[in-house]
């Protein structure tokens, strides 16, 4: 059976079964997690409180009965809970390995097979364009949680009533070239919009490689400061290696192993390294101090599935094996 219950502002829809109580015949909702998709009607309204399950459980029981509503109110927001806590606990393990497909990448086949890749290579999260018709197909593919990215906070919800668990103001190399440069008043901006639109939903913000290493770990702090709950880093665009192989892996990786390490000592909050990093460079970013690694262009360039397939599974195992020589010595 299908529930949705909407207000003027929130409602909720997914898949329940349902049984009375002997004595008082009040319906008992059993709400698969796994399901859970909280839907939004009005985005530009904060809720007073820093949640929006308070709303979101409201809505849900229009028809019960006050001690039903309550214990409804309690089981949603336990489940909303649960999906952050879902979204960030391989960020917490320091293990999170997240597949970027580009801001960009409106290619539905390409963005298939990233996600494709992803799912099957060993990654934890899977990142794409904010569009909800791109959601669905990642949803389609994979169980792994979704990550949009945008640089405009009013594309988020669509995304997230599509079923996306995770939003990303940044990726912005694909902006430099034509001369685009985001300031630090801007990103605190667009992540207060963010925060305002979505308080619940999992915030990743990038901080651009365009500042100074000591600008960079400030602004990450202010971003803390405005709710973000990861912050990203970024480089490797711009970064021109000047020798092959291994060396020049490292070098393409500098600027954002460089900011990782900074910015990681400046916040408590999560940071994800990306941009240019390699089976090579990315257990260098834990150990720089990144909860996890975010991988785009190694991937997302390759040409065939079975190739990202592969490239995303050697990165997850030089992930693992970095993680197991931890555990070894800790």
């Amino acid at each position: 059976m299908i529930m949705s219950c909407t207000s003027t502002g929130y409602n909720i829809s997914m898949p329940i079964s349902a049984s009375c109580s002997s004595n008082n015949n009040i319906p008992i909702l059993k709400l698969p997690i796994n399901s859970f998709r909280l839907k939004y009607n009005s985005f530009l309204l904060p809720h007073p409180q820093y949640s929006s399950v308070g709303v979101a459980a409201k809505n849900l029981l229009c028809c019960s009965s006050s001690s039903s509503r309550r214990r409804t109110s309690l089981t949603t927001r336990a489940l909303l809970s649960s999906t952050r806590e879902a979204v960030l606990k391989d960020f917490h393990h320091h293990t999170a390995l997240k597949i970027i497909s580009g801001l960009h990448n409106f290619n539905q086949s390409n963005v298939a097979s990233v996600v494709t890749a992803a799912d099957k290579g060993g990654a934890t999260h899977v990142d794409i364009a904010c569009d909800p018709e791109l959601v669905r197909l990642a949803i389609s593919l994979t169980s792994l949680p979704i990550c949009v990215s945008s640089v405009d906070p009013a594309t988020f919800p669509a995304a997230v009533e599509a079923g996306a668990t995770m939003v990303e103001i940044g990726n912005y190399d694909s902006f430099y070239e034509t001369g685009r440069i985001f300031t630090p008043d801007e990103i605190v901006n667009l992540t207060n919009q963010a925060r305002r639109i979505l308080p619940s939903i999992v915030l990743s913000v990038t901080v651009p490689h365009t500042l100074s290493l000591p600008h960079q770990a400030k602004l990450a702090e202010l971003l803390e400061q405005e709710g973000a709950d990861i912050i990203q880093t970024e480089g490797g665009k711009s970064s021109r290696p000047s020798k092959p192989g291994v060396l020049g892996f490292i070098e393409k990786a500098s600027p954002t192993l460089a900011a990782a390490y900074t910015i990681s000592r400046a916040v408590k909050i999560p940071v994800m390294c990306a941009s240019g990093l390699s089976m090579v460079t990315a257990p260098m970013a834990i150990t720089a101090g990144a909860a996890g690694v975010g991988v785009g262009s190694a991937v997302n360039k390759l040409n065939d599935v079975v190739a990202m397939i592969a490239e995303v599974r050697s990165i997850a195992e030089s992930l693992g094996r970095h993680n197991r020589k931890l555990a070894m010595h800790g």
